[in-house]
């Protein structure tokens, strides 16, 4: 061809451009949906060590993608540019801390795609004890007047009915935290002034270490001011109360509650409302149970007099003050509520203070009765009516899984995407990630006798499962015939274990029981996921097979499985091999059982148990179930998605007390 230049008429030229641009021009105008999904992690699982962060992305595939971007903190900590799956490694060296992950990708028609979730802190409580117990009693002389100097003699204190012995006996030098739970729903508008000026003189009698929160409500609770020990800013919040709205006088002392329990302090609730709740959801015993939990004094001060406050609002109101061992005032007149700052307040400091440790230390969670009276019959003794002891601590399960297909291909999901079940209830899954902590390998050779025609390709498939295992992995060698026996510990150094497999020789019996028992033994102390891998071609016999060739039973080999919490992935190889032996004990782990008589299989079946550590995933949730009794909780997962076979361990122990 010259090199002469070809003309191109302009319409030409023009339908030419058009025909070009087109494409990408149509796709400008319609374009696919564009969007990055975080899949994992999705909370934390306590999981020391790299932490793999996976996206998923949605495009066209005609549209070319930035490398996608992982952020964490707002720093970058690495770019995917290889396609599907995205993600990069990450190690999580806060778990107590907030984390937010942020995951942006652009495309090549100038979109930006990006996804953010927040990890929250992890939950440390392992244990709880209920120790020592505080009591606040108000004693009086039968004049009325207050009973003074009493000391740990004077007082009979029983729990539950058991006698009880006081520690000590204080007449209230502990600082308070005063909450202010004052009623600024609409019904309280023509009072409002009474009750503001009521309110401001509370702080007045409140000690120097004494503090305040200023807490108003209506259907819900409104701005909160505290706690502070500062007078101008107590009377200042108070000043600022407003009426409107309806009233939920039981919701939002459960509110309350639930915000002084982060505060440990000595709590002292001053409720002030006309006493008519129209739109609480929860039931009486439901905000009495939870104000009781905080072991607050509650004083009530109801407004409109005993004429102007329904029997219902006065009984249920004085309840609540006498089961938390406050006081309920009903005033006749609004402007007695003044007066009434200086009545709680004295009513708070002439308290004595008891502490006790119970004798019962159970970490039950049930509710406590409590009785206390004097020496002197004649005295009169105001006290909570009991107190709720902890709870014992959650329970926080983690399970590891694979996910498949039905053609036992592995599969992506999404941790909303699972149904997880613990004894038949149903349970909240609150992380889920790609399960990359190390593992520590018991690999186990069966060198009976009867392996002596398949030793070179045994050895060669071994050796082949050696060099693939990650470096940062553990890998102990044992083998077994006449006697069970490690070639080596765990160790990452390699030439070792491929050392034990040259030495490998095939003669004698098949103590596989004794192999079994002592590798998962080896493993009850392993750090990270622990796992035997076992070849075999028999069962369970001495050289001649006349009888046993272990001194352990299989039972052994099941009770060191549970105290070892280990995987068992299963290689028989022959006709002669325990199939339902090695299939039960793969299957009550969690692992796999691959049985062949082709030795020509080995390869593809380590290349199976490979392929199952890579693709594994855990999920963590706190369970519903608190109880610390060491029992095994089954656990089923499903997906939701049809096709999708997830596989476990089937549950897990819980821990023992």
């Amino acid at each position: 061809m010259s090199g002469r230049p070809i003309r191109i008429a302009p319409s030409i030229a023009c339908a030419l451009v058009l025909l070009v641009a087109s494409p990408l021009a149509a796709l400008r105008q319609s374009p696919e949906a564009f969007a990055v999904q975080i899949m994992s992690p999705l909370g934390r699982t306590g999981i020391t060590g790299p932490v793999r962060i996976v996206a998923r992305i949605t495009v066209d595939p005609r549209v070319r993608l930035s490398p996608v971007q992982f952020f964490v903190d707002g720093k970058l900590v690495g770019e995917d540019k290889d396609g599907p799956p995205y993600a990069v490694e990450w190690t999580d060296n806060d778990p107590y801390g907030t984390t937010e992950i942020v995951v942006q990708v652009n495309d090549s028609l100038g979109r930006t795609a990006r996804d953010s979730i927040e990890l929250k802190p992890l939950e440390v409580n392992d244990s709880t004890t209920v120790v020592s117990t505080l009591l606040e009693a108000l004693v009086a002389e039968s004049t009325g007047h207050p009973a003074n100097g009493l000391k740990a003699a004077d007082f009979i204190l029983k729990e539950d009915g058991a006698d009880q012995t006081i520690d000590q006996v204080m007449l209230d030098p502990v600082p308070a935290t005063y909450t202010l739970l004052v009623d600024s729903s609409q019904s309280m508008a023509s009072r409002m002034d009474f009750v503001r000026e009521a309110a401001r003189e509370l702080p007045v009698h409140l000690r120097a270490d004494d503090q305040m929160i200023v807490a108003p409500f209506s259907q819900t609770l409104r701005a909160i001011t505290g706690p502070t020990k500062d007078r101008d800013t107590m009377v200042g919040a108070i000043s600022a109360i407003q009426a409107g709205g309806g009233t939920a006088i039981l919701d939002c002392l459960a509110s309350v509650a639930k915000q002084l329990s982060e505060i440990q302090t000595r709590h002292v609730v001053v409720l002030i409302t006309d006493g008519y709740d129209e739109n609480s959801k929860l039931t009486f015993n439901e905000a009495l149970d939870a104000i009781k939990s905080t072991s607050a004094t509650v004083y009530i001060v109801g407004i409109g007099g005993l004429a102007g406050m329904s029997l219902a609002g006065r009984e249920f109101l004085g309840r609540i003050a006498t089961e938390t061992g406050g006081k309920a005032f009903f005033p006749l007149k609004d402007s007695q509520l003044v007066d009434l700052a200086g009545v709680v307040a004295a009513d708070v400091q002439q308290r004595y203070l008891i502490t006790y440790s119970s004798t019962n230390q159970n970490v039950d969670g049930t509710w406590r009765s409590v009785s206390l009276a004097t020496t002197d019959p004649t005295r009169v003794v105001r006290v909570k009516s009991g107190y709720r002891a902890p709870s014992p601590p959650p329970i926080h399960a983690q399970i590891e899984l694979a996910i498949r297909n039905t053609n036992r291909e592995f599969v992506d999901v999404g941790m909303d995407d699972l149904i997880v079940v613990e004894d038949g209830v149903e349970q909240k899954v609150e992380a889920f990630q790609e399960a990359l902590t190390s593992v520590s390998v018991v690999m186990i050779l069966d060198n009976s006798g009867s392996m002596r025609k398949d030793a070179a390709q045994v050895m060669t498939a071994a050796r082949a499962f050696v060099d693939a295992l990650p470096a940062k992995d553990s890998l102990a060698v044992m083998h077994f015939a006449d006697k069970a026996e490690f070639a080596h510990d765990l160790s990452t150094k390699r030439e070792l274990s491929l050392a034990a497999i040259d030495d490998y020789r095939a003669d004698g019996g098949t103590a596989l029981y004794d192999a079994l028992t002592l590798g998962l033994d080896r493993l009850k102390t392993a750090d990270g996921k622990r796992v035997v891998v076992v070849l075999t071609d028999g069962r369970d016999e001495n050289n001649p097979g006349t009888g046993p060739g272990s001194t352990h039973s299989f039972d052994d080999v099941l009770a060191s499985l549970k105290e070892s919490g280990a995987t068992v992935f299963s290689i028989g190889l022959g006709p002669r091999v325990d199939r339902e032996k090695l299939v039960q004990l793969s299957d009550k782990s969690g692992g796999e059982a691959y049985i062949s008589e082709d030795v020509a299989s080995l390869e593809a079946n380590y290349r199976r148990v490979l392929e199952n550590l890579r693709r594994r995933y855990v999920i963590r949730y706190t369970s519903t179930n608190p109880a610390r009794d060491g029992a095994w909780r089954k656990v089923t997962i499903t997906a939701r998605v049809p096709g999708i076979v997830v596989e476990s361990r089937g549950g897990y122990f819980a821990p023992a007390k």
